[in-house]
């Protein structure tokens, strides 16, 4: 039952990073749609936006596709897991931050913070069930 929560915790984090792999692939007039439907206004072209785009978003999912990995192996990788728990917890940090400080609004702003407070918290409050008995 635990592990199956903690299980849970994971597959939400390696969920809510690893969707950042659609920048990857995505069209810069897709992604200024995304982006304008979260709130930004247009994002005139620029090739060197184009290309820290496809940077952050890669890594944003190769993170994510680790949490995939503690997912499907806490045992295996339980030491791993308190550190990914905390991760979120700082991330959560940065965003809460930087988001009142440049007053954006709920959405997603107020999401991305719940998300990365309670995945994290949820990780880090069930990591000691992943360690092999």
């Amino acid at each position: 039952m635990h592990l199956r929560l903690l299980r849970l915790f994971l597959g939400f984090a390696a969920f809510a990073w690893g969707i950042s792999v659609v920048g990857v692939f995505a069209s810069w007039p897709q992604v200024n749609g995304i982006a304008q439907g979260m709130g930004a206004k247009p994002i005139a072209y620029d090739p060197m936006l184009d290309y820290w785009l496809r940077m952050a978003a890669g890594a944003f999912a190769l993170i994510g596709g680790w949490y995939l990995v503690l997912m499907l192996w806490p045992q295996k990788f339980h030491a791993a897991i308190p550190w990914f728990g905390a991760l979120m917890l700082v991330e959560g940090l940065i965003l809460l931050i930087h988001g009142l400080r440049l007053s954006l609004p709920p959405f997603p702003f107020y999401g991305d913070v719940s998300a990365c407070f309670l995945g994290g918290a949820g990780i880090l409050f069930m990591a000691h069930h992943a360690k092999p008995e």
